[in-house]
């Protein structure tokens, strides 16, 4: 465990609590979802040795989740208040649809026919809260669906089809090697290609994601979770799954003037109806790598349409809105466990660690501000 993290067995039960959610009744409101999501975001931010531990990723001489925070801050700099990786953000609300089809693999409670709220939030990947819109930035998605009976089930995706790196090791190196160069803002070449040689999974995954452009906007953005999942229905088949939001709108040219081009371009979006992704699950077969993010599945896996995300409106980030939420991916409701991906411990701890440092630093406003954008039109 390391050092800032004393308390964190003293909240054992409420993390677990949390992550599995309890067993009060009562119905799901907008204005309890918003007062509860923050509660569980601090619980969850505590248990930051666990999780690592329990991932088997925090040994001697192994990035610890505050190593992780420090190299963030050393390649981006220090930015009070604000989350470590994919500072730059804008909150959202909405609800989920369920057809009922994801019943088929899970006995979750979210794939119930009928629909749940949920808390939304939209990011590009990067430790600047001001840095400019690029098309070529990851996008991010974080969810967190608000079930019945106090469950959550938090997702934080990103519009690449794989991920970067297989390993939390991976990550951290990858992210040395890639800290831009004063002179020209770009990486230093020879570090990258010794790493890109250390990493031939990293090489091969970059191939396969400079072959899937990114689209025009995030309306029209496909996330991918990345990570395997097990998944569990109610007469106890347990299957591999991946998940993916595909959006409903077709592709639309969005203007590229100005330093926060997509977020305008998005609230301008929200502001004349509602934003439609389908939730897609695919199913694993044996053999399927679910222990690496890196590696695709076939595209012949059956899927499953689960339903419809919706997103009726978006919010500067706020107090009580997403931006208080740690979007941890091990927060899953029952049905829902997490694999053998040792990234998933390492994200869970590394979230906890950056939402840690911001809850106790001073704030200041977003970059991304939705009412000057709407008496800007």
């Amino acid at each position: 465990m390391q050092p800032g993290d004393e308390s964190a067995s003293q909240h054992e039960p409420a993390a677990d609590a949390a992550r599995h959610g309890s067993r009060d009744s009562g119905a799901v409101t907008r204005r309890g979802a918003l007062i509860g999501i923050a509660a569980v975001a601090g619980v969850a931010a505590v248990d930051v040795g666990a999780f690592a531990y329990g991932g088997g990723w925090l040994r001697p001489g192994a990035p610890t989740p505050s190593g992780f925070a420090d190299r963030f801050e050393q390649v981006y700099g220090r930015h009070e208040g604000f989350r470590r990786n994919h500072a730059k953000g804008l909150s959202a609300t909405g609800t989920f649809a369920s057809n009922g089809a994801g019943a088929a693999v899970s006995r979750a409670a979210v794939f119930r026919v009928g629909s749940v709220p949920l808390i939304g939030r939209f990011s590009l990947g990067g430790g600047r809260p001001d840095q400019p819109d690029k098309p070529d930035t990851v996008r991010g998605l974080g969810l967190a669906f608000l079930l019945p009976d106090g469950e959550q089930w938090r997702t934080a995706m990103i519009n690449l089809p794989v991920f970067t790196d297989r390993s939390p090791q991976g990550f951290y190196q990858r992210l040395l090697a890639s800290k831009p160069l004063p002179g020209t803002g770009q990486p230093d070449p020879a570090q990258m290609a010794a790493f890109l040689q250390r990493h031939p999974e990293t090489a091969a995954a970059m191939k396969i994601i400079k072959q899937s452009p990114p689209s025009a906007g995030f309306a029209d953005s496909t996330f991918h979770g990345l990570n395997a999942f097990r998944f569990t229905n109610s007469s106890g088949v347990t299957v591999p799954v991946r998940w993916m939001a595909v959006p409903v709108a077709s592709p639309a040219p969005v203007a590229t003037h100005g330093d926060d081009y997509l977020f305008d371009a998005l609230i301008d979006a929200a502001s004349r109806g509602p934003l439609q992704w389908r939730l897609i699950l695919t199913i694993g077969a044996p053999g399927d790598p679910t222990s690496d993010a890196t590696r695709p599945w076939p595209d012949s896996r059956p899927t499953i349409d689960a339903g419809t995300i919706t997103i009726d409106a978006v919010q500067t980030e706020a107090p009580g809105n997403a931006r208080d939420v740690n979007f941890d991916p091990l927060v899953l409701p029952d049905g829902i466990a997490p694999s053998d991906d040792p990234l998933l411990s390492a994200r869970s701890a590394v979230y906890a660690r950056s939402f840690t440092r911001r809850a106790g630093e001073p704030k200041r406003p977003s970059e991304v501000n939705v009412g000057q954008v709407r008496d800007g039109r």
